[in-house]
Parts: structure tokens; sequence; C-alpha cells
């Protein structure tokens, strides 16, 4: 069932992802990749900013430049590997926001984690989920981040925005979740972890 924003509180969210972090992540959860065991994945973490706006509660969200590397022009949660000086994953996501968006360190409280989520460019990235209390300044980085925006985390909650789709990639079948939202079309690794996000925070 969807929820209502305005219901949501920083402590029941936080209720709900320390009891979701007891589950062993399910094929829901991870649709697209895991990687083979003999395969060392690289640590990375991104941020879940979860916005306690007073119209209900938003997750706030980037769309990656287009002259980038690597999902050029995709819509992703700021983020990006571990470096040898972070302290945990939580130190990562955190310092990948400031880079990315400017958000400061210390207007994001960590409430917990979405179970880890492998992408077949190799990394295994932790969810980090954080609430953010505004105001707050952004600044992003014009060389990475296009745009920075908020989607409402009731349309997360609602399982009628969720799509799944399916196709073959070198030789194998995969499957990944799509969001569109307005003229914005979240998927991918994004649109699986808010998969994640919707079955820990609104599932039965």
């Amino acid at each position: 069932m969807p929820y209502r924003s305005l219901t949501l509180t920083r402590d029941w969210v936080a209720h709900r992802l320390r009891e979701g972090g007891a589950r062993e992540a399910s094929e829901d959860d991870l649709p697209l990749f895991r990687h083979p065991e003999d395969h060392v994945p690289v640590p990375a973490a991104v941020l879940v900013p979860l916005v306690n706006r007073e119209a209900g509660v938003t997750i706030l969200l980037t769309q990656r430049t287009a002259h980038l590397h690597a999902h050029a022009g995709q819509i992703s949660f700021p983020g990006g590997r571990v470096d040898p000086g972070d302290v945990d994953r939580i130190d990562t996501a955190l310092r990948e926001t400031l880079e990315e968006t400017g958000l400061p360190r210390h207007r994001v409280e960590p409430l917990g984690f979405l179970p880890d989520y492998d992408i077949m460019t190799g990394f295994r990235v932790t969810p980090v989920v954080g609430w953010v209390e505004p105001p707050f300044p952004l600044a992003p980085d014009p060389f990475e981040v296009a745009d920075i925006f908020e989607v409402p985390l009731a349309f997360i909650l609602d399982p009628a925005n969720h799509r799944r789709h399916s196709d073959q990639r070198d030789g194998r079948l995969r499957h990944y979740y799509s969001m569109p939202y307005g003229d914005r079309n979240i998927w991918g690794a994004t649109a699986g972890m808010l998969h994640c996000l919707y079955r820990t925070l609104g599932r039965p």
C-alpha cells in the first residue's frame, strides 16, 4: 500500500531500517546483478538523502553531466568509491555527497543502511540512508552534476510507479527497474536501490 509522506518521521524510518537490516537481500531487492564468487568487487557507498520538507519527505537525487565517461546523463545518488582515508562507508557517502552537491556533512544524520548493491561495472555499493533537515546549501560540482532535484518519497513507496524490465547484454539476461518521474527516467542501479528502500519501508 502507498504511504503518505506526511506520516513518516525520522525515528520511524530508522526503526524500519533496523528491522530491514536483519534480513537477507532478496532477488526482488537486487534484480540486476551479483558478482561471481571469484571476483573481488570495488567497495563504494552512496547517500540516500531523505529531506524532511514541510509538504512531505523527499529524496534528493542528482543527474550526471552528459560528458562523463561512465553513466553519463543518468540519475543517481551522490556517492563513489571508498578512499583509503575513509573511516567507514558513512564517511565515504558523506565525503562524496559534499564533493558532488555541496551538502554539508553536518546537515546529514545517518539512519541506517540498505543491503549492498552490486553493479556490472565492478562495484559493490553500500547505500547509506540519511535524514536531512532544511534549509541547507547546495553547490553542485559542475563537472559531475548537471542537476539536483527531489522526488517525493510517497512516489517511491507507491508500487504502481515501479516497472520491471528484462534485456540481453553480453549474452546474459538481466533484469532492472525503472521509475519514470515527470520527464526524468530513474532506472538501473538507482531504481534498484529505491525499490529496496520501498521494500524496507513499505513492505507488508
